[in-house]
């Protein structure tokens, strides 16, 4: 078992095999393209979600009491890593968040927030927005700031502010977010 639950990719392959059993045992072998988007809409989202709140609840808050020594740990290793997951997250949630709007035949009617689907409409637009910033504010910022492209003190010293300031906007964006994704069909 330790061998198993040592190996982070045997134990997300054990996962999705869980996860097809459940999908096709619950529905008795008829699982349809909208469910199965729906189900990687959930998982990238809360990859996302999470790895946004790992960096504003613990990463960034975390990063001034680390010794001077132990910071390119951070910003060699883990940050890069967390940032590729962090960014493709967002892109696959918008994605399959789209997919399962367009499957469900109200992707157009959501996108110009029309009734009854303006509440799911408005999810969905902070969503692009948020990943909007992911892509094009903090992912360009952070390379800066760890090292991945060249830039001076200062453009890091600008970069790291602007990438920290396009976050906080997602953290910010992410509870009315979850508020239109959660209640979209309930009024």
């Amino acid at each position: 078992m330790a061998k198993f639950f040592g190996n982070l990719n045997l134990v997300m392959f054990g996962g999705l095999i869980l996860a097809l059993l459940t999908m096709f045992g619950l529905h008795q072998g008829l699982v349809d393209a909208n469910s199965i988007m729906r189900w990687l809409h959930l998982f990238f989202g809360v990859l996302w979600i999470g790895l946004l709140y790992y960096f504003n609840f613990v990463q960034v808050p975390q990063m001034p009491n680390i010794p001077a020594e132990a910071k390119p740990a951070v910003t060699k290793h883990i940050a890069p890593s967390a940032l590729f997951y962090f960014r493709w997250a967002a892109l696959f949630t918008v994605i399959t968040g789209l997919l399962v709007a367009y499957l469900s035949g109200y992707v157009h009617q959501a996108m110009i927030l029309q009734a009854p689907f303006t509440m799911i409409g408005v999810g969905m637009w902070i969503a692009i927005v948020m990943a909007a910033n992911v892509w094009f504010i903090i992912w360009p910022n952070q390379k800066k700031v760890l090292g991945i492209v060249e830039a001076t003190d200062e453009a890091k010293a600008a970069a790291a502010k602007l990438a920290m300031m396009a976050s906080r906007t997602n953290t910010l964006l992410s509870l009315p977010m979850f508020y239109t994704m959660v209640n979209a069909n309930h009024g």
